[in-house]
Order: structure tokens, then C-alpha cells, then sequence
């Protein structure tokens, strides 16, 4: 067994209150449960109008497998034109 996570900080520009950042981020991670069939939830900056700290996670057969759903996450985040990227950090677990 092999688990991937993804912890992923974005900018909302164009949030201007926590419900505008809201509607964006439940976007992000119910599109990513139900397309890659990942773990996702907010995981800080709660309070932030246009901060979120995001976690994506798999659990994979094969490293090459969890590698390979954790690029598709990160695509679909990329192609978001609303936010903008800060930072992604991958890591494995036991």
C-alpha cells in the first residue's frame, strides 16, 4: 500500500468574503473526490477571505499509480483560472 498526499496553498484573488471563498474551494474538492476518487478537505486558513490551505491524499496498489492520480489532481488545480498557486508540496507516507 502506498498513500500520496498533496497540500496545496492558493490565493482567491477575486474573493471578497468567505462565502465568495467558499463557493471556490468546495468547487476544487468536491471536483476532486468525485473525479479522481482522492481524500480532500480544507485544511487552514479557514478565516482567510482569499487564503486556502488544501489537502488531496490516495491510497494506491503501486507508487507509480498514487504518482499518477496525484498529477491529475494537480492538473485540475492548475487549469482553475480563479485562483492562483502559492505553493504544493507532495509527500509519502507508511
Amino acid at each position: 500500500m502506498f498513500v500520496l498526499s498533496l497540500a496545496v496553498d492558493l490565493h482567491l484573488p477575486a474573493a471578497q468574503s468567505l462565502k465568495d471563498k467558499r463557493m471556490v474551494v468546495k468547487s476544487i474538492v468536491d471536483g476532486a473526490r468525485h473525479r479522481f476518487r482522492v481524500a480532500a478537505a480544507e485544511v487552514g486558513q479557514h478565516d482567510q477571505w482569499q487564503r486556502a490551505a488544501l489537502g488531496f491524499v490516495t491510497v494506491a496498489e503501486s507508487p507509480r499509480h498514487a504518482t499518477a492520480v496525484i498529477d491529475e489532481v494537480d492538473r485540475f488545480i492548475w487549469s482553475r483560472p480563479e485562483i492562483e498557486v502559492v505553493s504544493m508540496e507532495r509527500r509519502w507516507s507508511e
